[in-house]
């Protein structure tokens, strides 16, 4: 079985709607601008999300402006501010390139790509017990919770 459908296979066995065959590919950097824009006002998860849903079980594309903008909205974002910062390549742009460089630094090469607490990656699809032994340094390792 191929890489793709061995990932469509195990997401619908955890019960996620997961497709691979009509999606439509593209270069991400317009959605991670707009990712670090929503990070920056606390949406970041819910846009993350529905982007996985868009992208992933609807099939659509996310690499459009209206298809961003319209994202966005759903999530809570101002239609307005969302469209200023989607014209303007350089706003949140070096926050994106900072992120590729951490991510090239922990061995990414492609997605999915898990990262935690920007130290600890998994690449690929793994299993529980290879996620479980990547987050227990992860875990060990943590500050101590402040009171």
């Amino acid at each position: 079985m191929a890489r793709k459908e061995y990932a469509a296979s195990e997401a619908r066995a955890e019960g996620l709607g997961f497709r691979i065959g009509g999606r439509v590919h593209g270069n991400t950097f317009e959605p991670h601008r707009l990712l670090q824009f929503a990070k920056a006002r606390n949406l970041q998860a819910e846009l993350m999300n529905l982007a996985f849903q868009v992208n992933f079980t609807e099939e659509r594309s996310i690499y459009d402006e209206e298809t961003l903008a319209s994202m966005a909205v759903e999530v809570g974002l101002y239609e307005a501010a969302v469209r200023e910062l989607l014209n303007d390549g350089d706003a949140y742009a070096e926050d994106v390139r900072a992120d590729e460089r951490q991510a090239a630094e922990l061995g990414a090469g492609g997605v999915p790509f898990f990262m935690r607490d920007r130290q600890y990656g998994v690449a690929g699809l793994q299993s529980v017990e290879l996620f479980t032994q990547a987050l227990e340094p992860a875990w060990q390792n943590r500050p101590a919770a402040r009171h």
